[in-house]
């Protein structure tokens, strides 16, 4: 018997399926403990508010993504789950792109130095109008209409 397998009752597994299931198990409690109560999103990002009422009251306000105190100058932030990168280029001025890349459809995943980056292959594109500034990519990232209303902003 090889030193990788262990005999468990009626049948044998292999020590490596073991310590597959533990990690498994492992992964699943860490997971479930970025859950939480809302109070802060799991991706390190604002999440979504939801100030509208359940009768139909301000139904702009529960879409909202960010507040523009979220979204730094010369910076951004990535929205995967509404399909959003929301960048404030210069204070004041909100831009906001499509998530994914233009490459190989990959998600960007942050904004940093000033470029809106996608760790699948090295692609950065401008946070001014999501033009590349670094390959593999030839085309710039699609815009999105986003619109500010106070503190707020939403997809337009």
């Amino acid at each position: 018997m090889s030193d990788d397998h262990v005999l468990t009752g009626p049948g044998t597994q292999t020590r490596r399926a073991l310590l597959a299931g533990a990690g498994a198990v492992g992964a699943a409690v860490v997971l479930a403990a970025c859950g939480g109560d809302g109070s802060a999103p799991a991706s390190g990002g604002p999440g979504v508010t939801s100030t509208g009422d359940a009768g139909g009251g301000d139904r702009e306000g529960a879409q909202s993504l960010a507040r523009t105190t979220d979204i730094p100058v010369g910076g951004g932030a990535v929205f995967a789950a509404q399909g959003v990168v929301i960048t404030q280029p210069t204070p004041g001025q909100f831009k906001g792109f499509d998530p994914i890349c233009t490459h190989q459809n990959c998600p960007v995943t942050n904004v940093d130095g000033g470029t809106i980056n996608c760790a699948c292959h090295g692609s950065k594109f401008s946070i001014e109008d999501g033009s590349v500034k670094t390959g593999p990519a030839t085309k710039p990232l699609v815009p999105k209409d986003v619109k500010v209303d106070g503190d707020r902003i939403t997809l337009a």
